[in-house]
């Protein structure tokens, strides 16, 4: 999958409909900051986002996907669709592990500094008694940065399952 090439369908898309960023923003709740990240490829949405915007737009998920329209709707694949999806969710999970596992790690590597300083002759030395209970406090932050993050993450996933079954709740009606 080639984000600039996405990001650059995802702003053919808004210009066919006659928006600005900051337009598109407000219409999907998000800043104007964050579409620009996505046509610029630097990032992309979640895929709760994608499968909003492929409705919005009028277009498959794969040409979302693929940064481009497919002229032969008549032979959708749905497998690689299917694949390239997992793929995109594969990759934006990994980038979210990344970035907890970080948290943690300064989190730990904080408080055994702290640990370190407390239970040795160390502590005696007040410019690495303030170190120590520096050190203490960033690795309580970072738990608790950790923690609120990854509920966050828990939110977003029940919030794009909520999604998922009131899109697939409106195909049924429709058919």
């Amino acid at each position: 999958m080639d984000q600039i090439k996405t990001g650059a369908f995802l702003k053919e898309l808004r210009n066919q409909k006659g928006l600005t960023q900051e337009q598109f923003a407000e219409i999907i709740n998000v800043s104007n900051r964050t579409v620009s990240r996505w046509e610029n490829g630097y990032n992309l949405p979640d895929l709760d986002v994608l499968l909003e915007l492929a409705g919005y737009y009028g277009v498959d998920l794969q040409e979302i996907l693929d940064g481009e329209r497919k002229e032969d709707k008549t032979g959708k694949n749905l497998e690689e669709t299917l694949l390239k999806t997992a793929d995109y969710t594969n990759t934006q999970t990994e980038r979210y592990l990344k970035r907890v596992r970080f948290v943690f790690l300064v989190g730990a590597i904080l408080w055994f500094v702290s640990q370190l300083i407390n239970h040795t002759e160390l502590d005696e030395i007040a410019v690495l008694t303030a170190i120590s209970d520096f050190a203490e406090g960033a690795a309580m932050g970072m738990l608790f940065a950790g923690l609120i993050v990854t509920s966050r993450y828990g939110n977003r996933i029940k919030a794009f399952k909520q999604r998922l079954l009131t899109l697939s709740r409106q195909k049924g009606h429709r058919a």
